[in-house]
């Protein structure tokens, strides 16, 4: 495969080649992209035998890492479905891993919000604030004069 997959069903094609070049066995469920997966690369679900994988780690790593993490979510697979032991502890798991060169640990991907500053002046004594959240200037007052506040600025983190 060249590029990275768009779809679920390029995604589903690279996954079935992963299997059987890799692996040599076919993969004969569902595979799709889940973008509320924040935290990891994939995950295989047990009673669906199912992959699902985060398009944004796919995006933000490439096509190799996203190899790496199929494979690692066929690990799962495979040995689910021949009875072997599956989870991550089980000496099946990690002796298939490392042949494979699947990924042991997903590179770290949190994807945190930008946080806003509000900056905040007191039309009296001008004093400034810089807050996270934003006030109601005409509930709060400035807290050396009661002088009333104004927003002046609002910057993206």
């Amino acid at each position: 495969m060249e590029g990275l997959p768009h779809t679920d069903a390029e995604l589903k094609s690279m996954v079935c080649m992963i299997s059987l070049r890799d692996f040599h066995l076919p993969f004969a469920h569902e595979c799709r992209f889940n973008a509320r997966l924040r935290s990891t690369g994939g995950r295989y679900i047990l009673s669906t035998h199912d992959v699902e994988i985060n398009p944004s780690y796919a995006k933000r790593f490439g096509i190799e890492e996203l190899t790496r993490v199929i494979r690692h979510e066929l690990v799962h697979y495979h040995l689910h479905l021949a009875g072997r032991g599956y989870r991550h502890q089980d000496r099946d798991f990690k002796d298939l891993l490392s042949r494979v060169d699947g990924a042991r640990y997903a590179k770290t991907h949190r994807v945190t919000p930008s946080k806003t500053r509000y900056a905040y002046h007191c039309k009296a004594c001008e004093s400034t604030y810089v807050r996270k959240k934003r006030l109601d200037t005409s509930r709060y007052v400035c807290g050396r004069c009661q002088g009333t506040l104004e927003l002046i600025a609002m910057k993206r983190i």
